[in-house]
């Protein structure tokens, strides 16, 4: 078996900053995502603390909600644009710094 891929740092803080634009609470916003079939409702604040990576088809809905390309999501070098849903979709915001962990 080879090692764990590297995680977005920052996804976390991005997928709470959407919910709370959208002015949603978890279960709201677990229905607004569509996801109910695949996932509790609990499992949004897992996601939001940074303790579960969200799966591909999670992260799409995020981004869709957003109205961001989900790559602003992963990437930890972008951040999400001011306004959320974004007017037009959006990459993203390029940082001039990434903070990294020492």
């Amino acid at each position: 078996m080879g090692s764990p891929r590297p995680r977005p740092e920052r996804l976390a803080e991005k997928l709470l900053q959407i919910r709370l634009a959208l002015g949603l609470s978890q279960p709201q916003m677990h229905r607004r995502l569509g996801v109910e079939a695949l996932i509790d409702y609990t499992k949004i604040s897992t996601y939001e603390l940074g303790k579960r990576e969200p799966p591909l088809m999670i992260l799409l809905e995020y981004a869709r909600a957003a109205n961001v390309y989900v790559e602003a999501l992963i990437d930890d070098a972008t951040d999400l644009p001011a306004e959320l849903p974004s007017p037009t979709k959006s990459e993203g915001v390029k940082r001039h710094t990434i903070r990294r962990k020492s």
